[in-house]
């Protein structure tokens, strides 16, 4: 099976989808503590999906992932464990800034990155992006993503300078500027660190293949070994707030100790079964869009690695159609909402540049 941009830009686009809806089930969530909320979810997104997916789809799990060096797999968890840090701090950028504006912040800093040092850490960067047609497409695609991001970005400023408090609070509970960009500076940079753990385990996909695992596939034990990692971070993170905060009996139905904002938005006892389930259905979602990225990046050819620009790009996409979906722009001026819409659409136009200048090089 050969490559195909094009095909790789809708897996992209899937992805994108999958990751900017995780948060939508979460918002359904009702007495549980932030903590539980998101080791709850976490557990689907970084330990049930993608061992359950790539056992399935992978030709000898046990077999290509003992043929690993051990050298790789401590790479692939130390990245996985950076990026898990960008994970846990995203969720809180999302409280802060809401999925608009959180987004953008997050993911145009995590598209600099995650695109740009994996070709200059394997030393073809120039080769790649600056020699021949292809690149200069790719590398325009990535200047137009960012001009999309900033625009993006830029509206969201100037819808949240022209509201006042109320109105702020209304849409995102625990709105604070401020806060958000310190965070989501954090998160944007920490969360790059995926695409350094998808590149050093570019060795396994080749074991994956030898094993006749499809080529869609084969980065599915990558995955699972970068999610483990991240799951190390959050679940030690999580564990120190559960202490602290008395909550663990939330899972069972009980109160905690202190409950955080989102609990206090709650009435009466949790509703198990329903939390549960959202928090399945979130947690998936979020491997969902990984799960996606790999497929799309086998069809990317040998510039692969513009395969985070356009999971970025879609990410942003989706988030802020589910932006305007819960209202986080209704009090926005005629002239921001059209500047977040251009923004879009310039998004959109990148991810097409991309997918041709890759699709020239196929």
């Amino acid at each position: 099976m050969g490559a195909n941009p094009l095909l790789g830009v809708v897996f992209h686009w899937m992805g994108g989808f999958a990751s900017a809806s995780f948060y939508v089930p979460y918002r359904g969530i009702r007495r549980w503590n932030w903590e539980i909320l998101w080791l709850t979810g976490g557990l689907f997104s970084w330990l049930f999906a993608p061992w359950l997916f790539a056992w399935l789809q992978t030709s000898d799990l046990p077999g290509v992932l003992g043929q690993v060096p051990r050298s790789i797999v401590g790479w692939c968890v130390f990245f996985g464990m950076l990026w898990g840090f960008g994970g846990l701090t995203y969720g809180l950028t999302m409280r802060y800034l809401g999925l608009s504006l959180g987004m953008a912040v997050v993911l145009g800093l995590c598209t600099v990155f995650g695109t740009l040092i994996p070709p200059i850490f394997q030393g073809d960067f120039g080769e790649k992006l600056l020699v021949g047609t292809s690149g200069h497409m790719i590398l325009l695609g990535l200047l137009v993503t960012l001009a999309g991001i900033a625009v993006v970005a830029m509206a969201g400023a100037r819808k949240d300078s022209a509201l006042t408090e109320a109105q702020k609070t209304a849409v995102v509970a625990e709105f604070d500027f401020r806060k958000g960009i310190l965070v989501a500076t954090f998160s944007g940079v920490m969360s790059a660190c995926f695409a350094f753990g998808l590149a050093a385990g570019e060795p396994i996909k080749a074991l994956s293949a030898a094993a006749g695992t499809g080529p869609l596939w084969t980065g599915l034990p990558t995955l699972c070994l970068v999610m483990f990692g991240g799951l190390v971070t959050n679940a030690i993170w999580c564990a120190i707030l559960i202490l602290r905060n008395g909550s663990a009996p939330q899972w069972f139905g009980g109160s905690a100790a202190r409950l955080d904002a989102d609990a206090q938005r709650g009435e009466g006892h949790a509703p198990l079964l329903r939390n549960y389930l959202l928090a399945a259905l979130g947690g998936t979602a979020w491997y969902f869009q990984f799960f996606f990225y790999t497929m799309g990046e086998s069809q990317m050819g040998r510039f692969g690695f513009s395969s985070w620009t356009l999971h970025m790009a879609s990410i942003i996409i989706f988030g802020t159609l589910w932006g305007f979906a819960f209202r986080e722009w209704k009090d926005a001026a005629p002239r921001v909402r059209a500047m977040v819409w251009s923004g879009v659409g310039l998004l959109v136009i990148a991810t097409v540049i991309i997918g041709y200048g890759n699709m020239l090089a196929a």
